[in-house]
């Protein structure tokens, strides 16, 4: 794609991004630490966006744009988690928070640098990205499980997030597996190599496999589904996914537990949750 085509994708979206912005702005909330940060990035944004064009600069912009975007939402999140996720308006605001957290790909996708979007972004923006959008889901319906009447007529809706936010986590813990060509690894004990050899680089990995577990146990406890073919296509996904509730779970909670009682055993990890989730997948299969 042409530069001049790049530039109207790229000013559009800082356009977008200016004005949510703004709405906080005017809203009396820009004192957030997070929105400074992102005013600052989006300035920085303009002057970058006057030098000459090469790879390494579409890279930078979209990166630039990433970082506003990630602070500027994840304000917004916090809002929505501060207010428990409001009833009358939370389930607009998710989706559309999810949506916004898929420009960055969909930048990349339609800007015709030819690069993939790992390459483009990087593995700590990334997963950032997926992180963000499993962990939102995640929070949401943990709250909205509790609500027994939204329960009770929203049984689908509830599925059709938890199998969502299964995903953006599963692709989060994937990009850096051990065979990921754009990653290196020094290990240098054998604890280290425990936690690289089960995808485990941070605490957030550990948290994205805890979440994975419960949503799992979710989706069976109150969706009363192994789980099914996911319909809607999902960014970073060209085909439906067959999502098996009790397999992913499983996989996911022995893998946690073995490891905040093995290499992170004096770390003060809880394991007592996952133990009772595993319990219940095994009374499910006798």
């Amino acid at each position: 794609m042409a530069e001049a085509a790049f530039a109207g994708l790229l000013q559009r979206r800082l356009a977008e991004l200016t004005e949510r912005l703004n709405r906080w702005r005017e809203g009396g909330e820009f004192g957030d630490a997070f929105l400074i940060q992102a005013s600052t990035t989006l300035e920085n944004l303009a002057e970058l966006s006057e030098e000459s064009r090469d790879n390494n600069t579409y890279s930078r912009l979209i990166q630039h744009y990433t970082q506003a975007l990630l602070d500027i939402t994840y304000f917004e999140e916090n809002q929505l988690v501060d207010e428990e996720f409001p009833e009358e308006s939370s389930l607009q605001k998710v989706e559309e928070l999810i949506g916004a957290l898929s420009e960055p790909e969909n930048l990349v996708n339609e800007s015709g640098i030819f690069q993939e979007p790992l390459e483009i972004l990087g593995i700590e923006l990334l997963e950032c990205l997926y992180w963000r959008r499993g962990a939102l889901i995640y929070m949401f319906c943990h709250t909205v499980k509790g609500r027994k009447e939204w329960l009770r007529k929203e049984t689908d809706l509830l599925k059709k997030f938890l199998k969502e936010g299964i995903h953006y986590l599963l692709k989060m813990l994937d990009f850096r597996c051990t065979d990921n060509p754009n990653e290196e690894f020094v290990v240098q004990d054998t604890s280290t190599a425990i936690l690289v050899n089960e995808g485990i680089f941070s605490d957030t990995h550990l948290l994205a496999m805890m979440y994975c577990g419960e949503m799992c146990y979710w989706g069976l406890k109150y969706c009363g589904d192994q789980g099914t073919e996911l319909h809607r296509e999902l960014p970073g996904s060209s085909e439906n996914i067959i999502m098996d509730f009790q397999e992913i779970g499983e996989k996911m909670l022995t893998k946690y537990i073995a490891v905040c009682e093995g290499p992170l055993r004096s770390h003060g990890w809880d394991t007592k949750n996952a133990k009772r989730i595993l319990d219940y997948f095994k009374q499910l299969s006798s």
